[in-house]
């Protein structure tokens, strides 16, 4: 079972049904999907409920919304995922974070902030590295990276098969890196 994050300013913890249509006015948005694995929209309510359904918690896999805690509204998502196509010699797969928020929710930090309280817990969980692949224009998102201290490993065409990715990692015993 997931217990909630709690960073200085948010909460991070499984999406609720009832959020649905928070989740479908993040996911309506082109601007905000072309960046993601998925590039299509929701369109209905329905499917944001059934995405949210399908955030399956394989912990410490899994996908979270993250709010903010003086509103109690979801500013967006922070997930560790499996990366596709990347099955390792003892059969595991390597793990990427990703992250995604409403249009209102930018320029406050609470990116950064949900995206390191969820790689502190992911490596305290015990995975030895986590991942971030990022669009090589996605320049927002390699800004985050930077500023979590992840190390750029270069640009790979490896498990994504759309576009080349700049390629990140923090590993267990390195990270945080020192500021």
């Amino acid at each position: 079972m997931f217990t909630p994050i709690r960073t200085e300013r948010l909460v991070v913890r499984p999406w609720r049904e009832d959020e649905a249509p928070r989740l479908l006015d993040i996911l309506r948005r082109p601007e905000i999907v072309k960046w993601l694995g998925h590039p299509k929209t929701l369109e209905t309510v329905a499917e944001a409920e059934e995405k949210i359904a399908g955030m399956a918690d394989d912990l410490p896999k899994s996908e979270w919304a993250f709010e903010v805690a003086s509103s109690g509204v979801p500013a967006g998502s922070v997930m560790l995922v499996d990366i596709p196509h990347s099955e390792q010699p003892d059969g595991s797969k390597l793990v990427q974070i990703g992250w995604y928020a409403h249009p209102d929710a930018l320029g406050h930090g609470y990116v950064t902030e949900a995206a390191r309280a969820v790689l502190e817990y992911g490596l305290r969980a015990g995975l030895p590295e986590i991942r971030a692949l990022t669009h090589t224009d996605n320049y927002p998102s390699m800004r985050v990276c930077e500023r979590l201290g992840m190390t750029y490993l270069g640009v790979t065409e490896d498990w994504y098969d759309d576009a080349p990715s700049s390629h990140y990692v923090v590993r267990k015993g390195e990270w945080p890196a020192p500021a």
